[in-house]
């Protein structure tokens, strides 16, 4: 088949006015406003509306949009009851694809997707995941689960309900430029799963859940619990130069590097490193920042040539740790950004929908004939 493209490389397979990349020049912008002056400027909810509306609101559309997401931060009725009935030792992205999915079962109405019924349903999830999320934690660790507390933006609320306090500000604006930088990032393969899901003109349970499914990987959402498991295996700042040469040497690659879009310095790694740098100091994590400079180092020196910088995942790591979340917390915490992302993605494709139905290119054999049972 001439046209093959193995992994849909280079295929464009939808529109989108959301967000835009440039992986040559290291440019990220969801509607056309860079990444970096919303991370410096805007907040996860004033984000989520720019990505759903294609604007930024004005003071009274965020107001309202805020009051509306605060009130559905407490779980539907038996959400719960079903959330301990789980086993203590499951994985928290099953915990969340089960969780989030079964949120439809509390809608009276869950395969309605006129476009103002499907943002609501979005709405409701967004404003539920991180819930499930705390309570999931404080159930599995024997901690009672902390109800949300609405008076609170949901980057603040969900580190209260997981910590049983409200975080230091500088914690809770950490949290919120987190969920900022992975809110939306063009055709990935979680945003390209939901779409494919909808486009059979599925409900946004079913959507969102798919994209669960495929951010729980770790060649996608799952490589930042990697970075954090790799920087606990060096011992000490002065080892990492090593450790990053030996794997080099044996052809392994470094968690944390490398982008399928980016050939330039991805522009959310940039922000993170700031703030890394910053939540390392004010908590006491030093060395493990070192340890990642000490890394990017060695590897601009032996990979930079390549187009093989830092991406989003080297630096979340860190950042991550030093809020206080568990390692496996990580990609279930990419999961609540990203839902904003994923609700505008299933939006935008029933708005001018077509079932996805790409062409495969056969590479067996033809006319085999049949073999008897008796004669294999």
């Amino acid at each position: 088949m001439a046209n093959f493209a193995k992994g849909l490389e280079g295929v464009v397979a939808a529109q989108t006015r959301m967000s835009y990349i440039d992986g040559e020049k290291g440019i990220l912008e969801y509607v056309g406003i860079p990444i970096g002056e919303l991370a410096s400027h805007s907040t996860f909810e004033e984000t989520v509306f720019l990505l759903w509306n294609l604007r930024l609101p004005r003071q009274a559309e965020l107001d309202a949009f805020t009051k509306e997401l605060r009130s559905r931060y407490e779980l539907p009725a038996g959400v719960l009851q079903r959330l301990t009935a789980l086993p203590k030792n499951a994985e928290p992205m099953h915990v969340m694809r089960t969780m989030v999915s079964s949120l439809a079962l509390n809608d009276a109405d869950p395969n309605n997707i006129e476009l103002e019924q499907a943002r609501k349903k979005a709405l409701a999830m967004l404003a539920s995941a991180p819930t499930l999320l705390a309570a999931f934690h404080r159930y599995r660790t024997g901690q009672p689960i902390v109800a949300p507390d609405t008076s609170l933006g949901l980057a603040e609320n969900f580190l209260y309900m997981l910590n049983g306090k409200k975080p230091t500000p500088t914690m809770a604006k950490a949290m919120d430029v987190c969920l900022v930088l992975h809110t939306d990032h063009g055709l990935n393969n979680s945003t390209f799963a939901a779409r494919v899901v909808v486009s059979t003109l599925s409900d946004m349970y079913s959507a969102i859940t798919a994209a669960i499914g495929s951010l729980r990987g770790p060649l996608h959402g799952g490589a930042n619990e990697g970075v954090m498991k790799m920087l606990n295996q060096i011992p000490n700042v002065d080892a990492a130069e090593k450790f990053v040469l030996d794997r080099l040497e044996k052809k392994d690659k470094i968690p944390g590097f490398g982008h399928r879009v980016y050939k330039a310095y991805d522009p959310r790694a940039s922000h993170l490193k700031v703030l890394a740098k910053q939540l390392a100091a004010d908590t006491g994590n030093t060395d493990l920042y070192e340890k990642s400079t000490r890394i990017e180092k060695t590897m601009e020196s032996a990979v930079a040539a390549k187009g093989i910088y830092p991406n989003v995942d080297f630096y979340s790591a860190t950042t991550y740790h030093c809020i206080g979340l568990p390692l496996d917390l990580f990609t279930p915490m990419f999961v609540i950004a990203r839902i904003g992302g994923w609700a505008g993605h299933v939006v935008e494709q029933l708005a001018d929908n077509r079932l996805f139905r790409p062409s495969v290119d056969y590479v067996g054999a033809h006319g085999v004939k049949y073999t008897p049972m008796n004669q294999r």
